[in-house]
């Protein structure tokens, strides 16, 4: 057997054998690459083919995910413990924000977690096939969900404002019930394709030494096939959805400052029904400018957060020969994207807060723990709820005609 060494490598007088290589019986025909590889240790060998460990940015993500988590749990639980314990929030639209507060609570309090270890150990896995298929099933599933919870609660603002006269079939709690049961089951079905393509994958062993602390989760059957997948659910998951969104905000806009411009040019109050009809009219389409107005920027933001994501799993499923720029670039991106990930799961209550008086009221109440102030905070949504919830819709009544009750007001946050 001829006698190598790893001197062109940088470790003078070092054999493969004295760094943990079985290379007995090998070395007569190893190529130069080979020979490299046997003289890396193993920590080295495994940084080549898996990288590094730990990410070089795990400290500084780690505490951004840490604020992140805070905030987003923070924010979410308040909201569902909001629309549940207050019944005048038990309206469809707020339906949809308490299903897509619970996809967020499951991406914070499950996933990021787990994105978390694998940052600061990125192999071994150690949670096993089960656990990685759990892992992707989850991601998929909420990402899903996400984008279909805000695409429902877009078509039923898009129905309450273009078609008043059909909410009474569309924006009903039973009707949100379904829809978001729906929702979650299409979401599961279209979870499990991705699901079942990845699993544990370890290092084939070298020179007869193997690597049990290689094992990562990842994808194993044929690439194509994740490709396929990806490409296909970003198109009929994110790109389609927000294109449609994009166009039934522009056509609410649109419906809403022809009702603005009527009531600017002096189309308003007369007198007996007429003026009655006139106000109302005014009051419905200021709620539903203020309501639309919310969810718009919940649907810009969530576009703007959601992209670096799929971006991200483009690039993964596009470029086949990988160059260091891409590396770089990737790296970059898939950072990016984790931060932008998360941050859409708890930036939704601050915008609620923000943009929402009933929610802010509502938040209020939750937490205040002075007894004095909480009354007075309920006293004061008591009156506002007094002040709007008995309004209704009405058709124009005729001259000689009493108005029609079409449906109760839904539009309450």
């Amino acid at each position: 057997m001829a006698e190598y060494d790893c001197s062109p490598w940088g470790l003078p007088n070092t054999t493969p054998d004295q760094l943990g290589w079985n290379v007995s019986g090998f070395t007569e025909n190893v190529s130069a690459k080979e020979m490299e590889d046997m003289c890396l240790t193993r920590t080295l060998y495994l940084e080549k083919y898996l990288g590094f460990r730990q990410s070089p940015v795990f400290l500084p993500v780690c505490v951004t995910f840490l604020v992140i988590f805070a905030v987003g749990v923070l924010g979410n639980a308040l909201t569902c413990a909001v629309i549940v314990r207050f019944k005048v929030m038990h309206t469809p639209t707020n339906f949809y924000l308490f299903s897509l507060a619970v996809s967020d609570l499951l991406v914070l309090l499950l996933g990021m977690p787990l994105e978390l270890y694998e940052m600061w150990r990125n192999y071994p896995f150690l949670f096993g096939a089960t656990g990685c298929f759990f892992k992707t099933f989850l991601f998929e599933t909420v990402c899903f969900a996400s984008v279909l919870n805000v695409t429902a609660l877009s078509v039923e603002r898009y129905v309450a404002v273009v078609h008043p006269l059909k909410v009474k079939h569309v924006a009903t709690r039973a009707h949100a019930k379904h829809v978001i049961q729906a929702v979650w089951a299409v979401s599961v079905a279209c979870a499990l394709p991705n699901t079942c393509i990845h699993g544990v994958h370890v290092l084939e062993p070298r020179y007869g030494v193997s690597f049990p602390e290689s094992a990562i989760c990842t994808i194993v059957k044929p690439r194509w096939i994740y490709n396929l997948i990806i490409q296909v659910t970003t198109l009929a998951f994110f790109v389609l959805p927000m294109l449609i969104i994009t166009a039934m905000y522009v056509r609410i806009g649109r419906k809403l400052s022809e009702g603005m411009g009527r009531r600017g040019a002096g189309l308003g109050p007369g007198f007996g029904h007429n003026s009655q009809w006139s106000v109302h009219r005014q009051q419905q389409t200021a709620r539903h400018f203020q309501v639309t107005k919310m969810l718009c920027v919940l649907v810009t933001v969530f576009g703007i957060c959601w992209a670096p994501f799929h971006t991200d799993r483009l690039m993964w499923s596009f470029i086949s020969t990988w160059t260091g720029d891409h590396h770089v670039i990737f790296e970059y991106v898939h950072i990016v994207s984790g931060v932008f990930f998360y941050l859409s799961s708890a930036v939704n209550p601050i915008l609620y807060n923000l943009m929402s008086t009933r929610f802010r009221e509502m938040f209020v109440n939750v937490t205040c723990c002075c007894a004095p102030f909480g009354a007075h905070v309920r006293r004061l949504t008591l009156r506002n709820t007094q002040m709007t919830q008995p309004t209704s819709l009405y058709e124009k009544p005729g001259p000689n005609e009493t108005p029609e009750r079409i449906s109760q007001n839904r539009d309450f946050l």
